[in-house]
């Protein structure tokens, strides 16, 4: 038998006793999201919230008092981005698996979870159906990945990543800087700043800096927040 607390139909939390129930931490930034999760899980017998957070470092806090199971993670934070708290999670409660449930399903930014450590995606959109048995499955040690997540990654399968200074360069586009801008800010010859956005057009297969831009927040390559 084990003691665990779970949110209410008032919001607040209450004290029971059950046996083999998962754990579960439950992070997103938007409140209504979270309440939406505890709902889900709350008419399951086995799952179980035992703590909520809004934030990156919040999860990490949390994971090491209440050491759940599971964390169901959103791959936006306000403080960090998803992989770098599924990969401080993990470091720190290297027990704990984590599934991400995410509302757009941008390849790199799953690919980065992944590689991070998450063990399950579910699509918010799907949270509904799909989010009790996947925490069931993940907490049993299979990876689950939805079949529109697996296909969305194959989409870009082979193709070449940008490097860490194109990262930058398109960055600092996103935020509005044009070429002799970007060259002052990273100490490069307006030439290398030129040199980096052909490469940046190619890889991305964009027409100009616009399309490149947009196709990088669409496939999670930066986070829109954090420009």
């Amino acid at each position: 038998m084990s003691e665990f607390q779970s949110r209410s139909s008032d919001g607040g939390w209450s004290t029971h006793t059950a046996q083999a129930s998962i754990r579960v931490l439950t992070v997103d930034q938007h409140a209504l999201v979270r309440e939406g999760i505890a709902a889900i899980l709350n008419r399951a017998t086995d799952l179980r919230i035992v703590a909520e957070a809004a934030t990156g470092e919040e999860a990490i806090a949390m994971c090491r008092d209440y050491r759940p199971d599971i964390v169901t993670l959103d791959l936006v934070l306000p403080d960090m981005t998803g992989a770098q708290a599924v990969r401080r999670i993990l470091d720190e409660t290297p027990g704990v698996r984590v599934v991400a449930v995410t509302a757009a399903p941008g390849d790199i930014s799953i690919l980065r979870a992944l590689e991070a450590g998450v063990r399950g995606l579910v699509l918010k959109a799907m949270a509904h159906g799909e989010l009790p048995q996947t925490l069931r499955q993940v907490h049993a040690g299979r990876k689950v990945i939805p079949r529109q997540v697996a296909s969305k990654l194959a989409e870009y399968l082979g193709d070449e990543g940008l490097t860490r200074r194109e990262l930058q360069v398109l960055e600092l586009v996103a935020q509005g800087n044009r070429n002799k801008q970007i060259a002052g800010l990273l100490s490069i010859a307006d030439e290398t700043v030129r040199m980096h956005m052909k490469n940046i057009l190619g890889k991305l297969r964009a027409n100009d800096r616009t399309h490149a831009v947009t196709i990088a927040l669409a496939r999670g390559f930066f986070p829109l927040h954090l420009l």
